[in-house]
């Protein structure tokens, strides 16, 4: 039998949305409730339904591209593993030491992230290696031995290995690897040089302590969710949703965790940019808020902006090339994104000084919003919403049930009596407030690199994204809104516009001026070589790939660097030229300095296989009719309460004037007064705002 059919699963805290491309270019969408504490059991009831909707059988799947939140989740609830660290001598404290710098520098009342490994669980042995790869001190592996038996006799499950310069020789951690393999099978271990053989001291030692805290749990519940589904038939391919926007083996993303703590956000970056170009539009901002956090990021010229650093923090993550320290480090491949802590269940509240706050603390599935009936009773960007009657009284296709009495008296009894004020202006004040943080987000990747914002179309997408757009976007300026045909599940479709990837890094330590060309070249076919290694373990050795090299360049004596791409004939005096290029677009001038290649970086891309094409998708099967009715809705202190139109999605074709609730399964869109609404033949939504 054929296998035509690819299945798009992203698991969010709230609900897990479901997009299924068929053989003829049509898509299926579904969403449905999570299960917090088993994510595997949403995801097989949602294959199952899905499926059984369309009267597609089991053999018919050739893939499933699944986007998850463990990873991050693991890491912002801090329920890892019980981590242990083996390091050179006298480095025991580089996790604390960080790079000696604070995120803001007048916050006296910042604290440190405590490291995710104590300092009592770091353990020192006696080894060198110098900076030429040469060995000042030979490793004693009864050390090692030694070292993990202290570890696993005080419970350790997971352990760390990180030398100093390793990246130049990497011996002596591949023989602590096989030390610890040997004598502890089971155990796992995540050697620095597997996961970023760079310079680089403090990232690489973070990057390799984060990839050892989530191996346990992302690898549980991989070998769980890849149980459960052979269970129910399914033997297609699980491919998992990287930070850099791509899709990998779970077997990768089993042995390395720390480049899937984003997985499936990037991948709704990716979907967006795809879908730009589809339309003609290649500058555009993804905008994404779910039920925890709203992200943005910026597509320019088609091409997503990505990164090679990332810092993971507790309630915001806002990119910046000029200050960090602000959360756990990890050097990887990863779309660059402006994120702010306030979903649609972000709890609000007042402050000691009577000033209302929302987030970053989050209700999540689980008590949930007060409207939800399931126990929270803290009112929510949600509750905020289902007050003021903009969404409807029932989310996910009828699945959950909301109670509008619920969320005012929650609105009533936190925010609104004890601040004196209306329900209305209670609740349209938490809306207001999570609209300001969601384009101080926007600003992060736009007017914070002196780029403006009403240049830019606002793609926005995710449960909640849609509610709030327009209003961002005219708090911004912008007057272009594109709503996807399913914005609701539109990160799990952008899976389905991703491929299959592979990253290589190799340490290429060189001055520009003395550059060796032959070497880099050597290099490079080397990298190409593993790539294609890769690829063929996995079972395509005869795929068409594609390769993507670049250079990670700076100015002597600087620490951060920039990657610039490397031509197929790479001279050195065009490699200094873009290198100076990239660093004035992103500080805004450049110097005379020498500069110096640190490492070489290879993307191999799968250019073959069935994708997802925006241009030529047909228009998704959507529920619901063209029923028409209206609903009284509160749309800001200017205009009050209207009764505004209420359109399903599947009956919205010709062009609309707000205001205007326009609702489906996935999700509802909040159009304001004098907005225009137009669709397109794929089901697009473009509003024009006034």
């Amino acid at each position: 039998m054929s296998r035509t059919v690819r299945i798009g699963v992203d698991v969010g805290g709230t609900f897990t949305d479901f997009v299924m491309l068929v053989g003829d270019g049509s898509t299926v969408a579904l969403k449905i409730a999570s299960t917090p504490i088993q994510p595997e059991l949403a995801v097989i009831e949602g294959i199952r339904t899905l499926l059984a909707q369309a009267a597609i059988g089991p053999a018919s799947v050739s893939e499933i591209l699944h986007g998850t939140t463990v990873g991050s989740n693991t890491l912002l609830q801090k329920t890892g593993a019980r981590c242990g660290l083996i390091t050179t001598a006298g480095f025991r404290d580089v996790l604390e030491i960080g790079r000696v710098r604070t995120p803001t520098m007048f916050d006296l009342s910042w604290r440190k992230p405590e490291p995710l490994v104590p300092r009592r669980w770091r353990i020192e042995v006696k080894e060198r290696i110098a900076a030429d790869g040469s060995v000042l001190e030979p490793l004693d592996t009864g050390e090692i031995l030694e070292a993990g038996r202290l570890l696993v006799g005080q419970g350790i499950d997971s352990i760390a290995i990180c030398f100093l310069n390793s990246y130049v020789n990497p011996a002596h951690e591949q023989a602590a690897a096989r030390v610890l393999a040997t004598a502890f099978p089971g155990l796992p271990v995540t050697a620095s040089v597997d996961v970023l053989p760079s310079m680089g001291e403090y990232e690489r030692c973070s990057t390799t302590v984060v990839n050892a805290y989530v191996v346990p749990t992302l690898r549980g519940y991989l070998k769980r969710l890849e149980q459960e589904l052979r269970a129910i038939g399914l033997d297609a391919p699980l491919l998992i949703g990287n930070s850099n926007g791509g899709l990998s083996t779970a077997a990768v993303a089993q042995a390395k965790p720390v480049f899937f703590v984003t997985s499936g956000r990037a991948s709704g970056a990716v979907g967006a940019a795809r879908l730009g170009m589809s339309i003609g539009c290649a500058d555009l901002i993804a905008f994404d808020m779910g039920g925890t956090t709203a992200s943005a990021t910026m597509v320019r010229g088609g091409d997503v902006s990505r990164t090679h650093e990332y810092e993971f923090r507790d309630g915001i993550s806002t990119p910046s090339r000029f200050i960090k320290a602000g959360g756990y480090m990890m050097r990887v491949p990863t779309v660059d994104v402006a994120e702010v802590g306030s979903g649609a269940g972000s709890i609000a509240s007042l402050d000691e000084g009577g000033l209302l706050r929302v987030g970053p603390v989050s209700a999540g599935a689980l008590p949930g919003p007060a409207c939800y009936g399931l126990g929270g009773d803290r009112p929510t960007v949600t509750d905020a919403n289902v007050a003021l009657g903009l969404l409807p009284t029932k989310l996910g296709g009828g699945s959950l049930q909301l109670d509008p009495e619920a969320a005012r008296t929650a609105i009533a009894r936190h925010i609104a009596e004890p601040g004196r004020l209306t329900v209305d202006d209670a609740a349209q004040g938490i809306r207001d407030l999570v609209n300001a943080n969601m384009a101080r987000a926007i600003r992060a990747v736009t007017v914070e690199r002196g780029l403006d914002p009403r240049d830019f179309m606002l793609l926005a997408f995710g449960g909640s994204g849609p509610v709030h757009a327009c209003d961002v976007a005219t708090t911004l300026g912008m007057k272009r809104v594109l709503f996807p045909a399913t914005p609701g599940v539109f990160t799990a479709a952008g899976m389905l516009a991703s491929r299959l990837e592979h990253h290589f890094l190799r340490s290429f330590a060189h001055y520009l001026d003395r550059l060796d060309i032959q070497a880099l070249i050597s290099t490079r076919r080397e990298m190409e070589d593993d790539a294609r290694k890769a690829f063929a373990t996995e079972g395509h050795a005869a795929a068409a790939l594609d390769f993507a090299f670049s250079l990670d360049m700076r100015f002597q004596g600087q620490e951060a660097s920039l990657p610039v791409p490397l031509p197929v004939a790479p001279e050195a005096a065009a490699l200094r030229g873009a290198f100076l290029n990239a660093y004035r677009e992103t500080y805004g001038y450049a110097s005379d300095d020498r500069v110096e290649i640190v490492a070489v970086r290879l993307a191999a891309t799968r250019g073959d296989g069935q994708v997802l094409d925006f241009s030529s998708l047909r228009r998704p099967r959507l529920a619901g009719g063209a029923g028409r009715q209206t609903r009284r809705a509160f749309f800001g202190r200017e205009q009050g309460w209207i009764d505004a139109p209420v359109l399903k999605r599947a009956g919205l074709d010709a062009s609309t004037i707000g205001p205007l609730i326009v609702e489906s399964d996935d999700c509802t869109i909040v159009i304001p007064v004098g907005a225009t609404a137009d669709t397109d033949g794929t089901g697009n939504l473009l509003v024009t705002l006034a």
